[in-house]
Order: C-alpha cells, then sequence, then structure tokens
C-alpha cells in the first residue's frame, strides 16, 4: 500500500518570491541576449568566451567548459563548432589524453571579449545592478547564495 503524503504547497508570500525569481531570471536572460545579437553572440557564446578569457592560458577541456557552462557535453561541441567557424575559438588535442580536447580562445576571440564585454557590463549594470541599492544587492547575494551553494554540491 502506499503512503501519501500531504503535499507542502508554497505560501502566498513564497509563490510571490519564487515568480518574480522566475519572471527576473527570464526578462533578464532574454534582454542580455538582446542586447549581445548586434555583436552576433548568445548568452551561450559570451558564457563560452569569458570563461576561457578566464582560464589559464585562455584554454580548458571541453569537459571541463561543458560543467562549467551546465551543457551537456554534445551541445557543446555542437556550440563549439559553431563559434570554431566564426574564428573565435579552435580546438586542440590534449597530449596527456589522446581522447581529450582543449577549448581554446582565438586572437579573434580574445578581441571580441574586449570589444563585447564592457557593452555587457553596460547592460548588467542598466538592467539589473542600478535598480537595485547596494543594501538590497548585499540581501540578494546573502538569500541566494545558499540555494548557489546547495544546487553546486547537488551537481557533483
Amino acid at each position: 500500500m502506499e503512503t501519501e503524503t500531504a503535499t507542502h504547497w508554497l505560501s502566498n508570500a513564497e509563490q510571490c518570491a519564487w515568480r518574480t525569481h522566475l519572471d527576473v531570471s527570464r526578462l533578464l536572460m532574454h534582454q542580455l541576449e538582446k542586447d549581445l545579437q548586434p555583436f552576433g553572440l548568445t548568452n551561450n557564446d559570451y558564457e563560452i568566451l569569458v570563461n576561457l578569457s578566464e582560464a589559464e592560458d585562455q584554454r580548458l577541456r571541453m569537459s571541463d567548459l561543458a560543467t562549467a557552462t551546465l551543457q551537456s557535453k554534445s551541445r557543446l561541441s555542437h556550440q563549439i563548432t559553431r563559434m570554431e567557424s566564426a574564428g573565435l575559438v579552435r580546438r586542440e588535442n590534449c597530449e596527456s589524453d589522446r581522447r581529450g580536447l582543449y577549448a581554446v580562445l582565438t586572437e579573434a576571440g580574445a578581441e571580441t571579449m574586449r570589444k563585447v564585454a564592457p557593452h555587457h557590463v553596460a547592460s548588467v549594470r542598466k538592467h539589473f545592478m542600478d535598480l537595485l541599492t547596494p543594501e538590497a544587492l548585499e540581501q540578494l547575494h546573502a538569500a541566494l547564495a545558499p540555494v548557489a551553494d546547495h544546487l553546486r554540491a547537488r551537481r557533483v
């Protein structure tokens, strides 16, 4: 015999907070993507360029890049193929592991980052940071950090 557990429904305050979070997440990512379009980039492209630009020697193993960007290896491979065609990245073999590949930021990719990053930061400021007080930003960070930590721990 199955035992039923009562659903712990969201309170009105919880429902309001959850739906506002969903709205902000979707709307903000849509706006940031729209602001990257004049540069021919998607949010995924930009995230990959950021990860590579911040990595040692501007390269990451494809498996590490997939983990960092929350993409499947297959999806990332297709994304990297498109970015290779645009000259932003290239693949290199991993000498220590014949099956491994690196994604490497090209000079054109680095130049794209230098050109696009100021516009992206301005967009993040305009559509997010500048709308919140310093106190609200601190509260937001304090509220969301445990959620991020919990979800990162579940990825392992």
